[in-house]
C-alpha cells in the first residue's frame, strides 16, 4: 500500500442490480457493476503474467458477486457466482478503477466487439 493511498470508508454490495459501491474517504463514490470488476480482475487468470498476455473475459454479462472477504487492512477478496475467486483488489486498485471505469468499459466493450462477441 502506498503512503497516500485512499482508504474506502464504505463498502455495499448491491446483489439485485450486481453492483459493488464503494466510498473513499477523499469523497469519492463509485458504482462498480460485477461484470466490470470480473472483467478486470487483477488475477493472473484474466491479466496473465506479463504484458500483452491478457485474457479477454466473454460471457460475462450476468456475473454478480457472491461474497467479498477482507484481505489484510489493504484489500479485498472478491468471489464470483462463476467460480472466479483469485483476484485481490486492493484499494489502490479500486480507487484507480473507479477514476478510469468509463475509459476502460469502453475499451473492454471494443475488445468485445473486435472479437466478434455480442453482449447478452
Amino acid at each position: 500500500m502506498r503512503k497516500n493511498t485512499v482508504r474506502p470508508t464504505d463498502i455495499k454490495l448491491h446483489q439485485k442490480s450486481r453492483i459493488l459501491e464503494v466510498m473513499f474517504a477523499d469523497g469519492s463514490h463509485f458504482r462498480f457493476p460485477a461484470e466490470f470488476l470480473r472483467v478486470y480482475s487483477p488475477s493472473a487468470e484474466v491479466r496473465g503474467h506479463g504484458p500483452g498476455q491478457e485474457v479477454l473475459q466473454l460471457g460475462k454479462e450476468y456475473v454478480n458477486i457472491a461474497a467479498i472477504e477482507p484481505v489484510g487492512t489493504y484489500a479485498i477478496l472478491l468471489r464470483f457466482d462463476d467460480g472466479h475467486d483469485t483476484g485481490i483488489y486492493s484499494w489502490d486498485l479500486l480507487y484507480n478503477l473507479g477514476l478510469n471505469q468509463e475509459k476502460l468499459w469502453n475499451e473492454y466493450i471494443s475488445r468485445l466487439e473486435q472479437a466478434g462477441h455480442k453482449r447478452a
